[in-house]
């Protein structure tokens, strides 16, 4: 086990200490930032995933849904596919991500009632500006969660996550993508990019939702 990854067993004994520690940085400041939580098992398997699947099934992601879909080389050159648990690593990651809705929902009262998630590769020379998961009013993504799966992570290899105060081009945050890494925070207060990645970078991200269905409408598109 590695050192950061033993400093969190220690201090992380079970998942609900870790979602505790989720829930306070949401109700603090709105984001929290807790390297080597990611469950071992789940990131082990995520990460077992990728090496054994590779990415040939990604596709370009773009910006935007359904009639406002837009590709676009200059925002984004990531490569998604998402998650509809079909093999045991995706299970493993649902489960874990539908006990944290329990507990937030429990805890918070945010009312989240789904998850979407996809995995995300960015290959070399590959970023996303700057941009919201969510914007007020306008959307239902309320949380988003993502674990980074990067084992020997340098700062030299880019991929940096900046998080910046809303409205303001002040950062945060800086987070490198390193293995294990938990990034939580509330999608429509935090604009955010991921920096120039120099080497291959992988990661799942997710979003916790509202309900927003109705007799005409199936929330949430895809």
């Amino acid at each position: 086990m590695s050192p950061v990854r033993q400093l969190f067993s220690d201090n992380f004994n079970s998942d609900d200490a870790v979602f505790r520690q989720i829930a306070d940085g949401l109700t603090r400041q709105g984001y929290c930032v807790i390297p080597g939580a990611l469950p071992e098992d789940i990131s082990d398997a995520l990460l077992s995933e990728i090496i054994t699947d590779g990415t040939g099934h990604f596709k370009a992601a773009g910006v935007g849904r359904q009639d406002d879909y837009l590709q676009s080389h200059f925002i984004r050159r990531d490569n998604i596919h998402w998650i509809d648990g079909r093999t045991a690593a995706e299970q493993l990651w649902l489960q874990w991500t539908q006990k944290l809705q329990t507990f937030l929902n429990r805890e918070l009262f945010l009312g989240l009632f789904s998850f979407e998630t996809h995995w995300a590769h960015y290959q070399p020379g590959s970023f996303y500006k700057k941009h919201c998961d969510a914007f007020r009013g306008e959307a239902n993504r309320i949380v988003t969660v993502i674990g980074y799966l990067n084992p020997g992570w340098t700062v030299e290899d880019g991929g940096d996550l900046v998080i910046y105060r809303e409205d303001s081009d002040d950062i945060l945050t800086k987070v490198m993508p390193a293995f294990g890494t938990l990034v939580v925070f509330m999608s429509e207060e935090f604009p955010h990019e991921v920096q120039i990645a120099h080497k291959h970078r992988y990661s799942v991200t997710g979003w916790f939702r509202l309900n927003s269905s109705t007799e005409y409408k199936v929330d949430p598109p895809k």
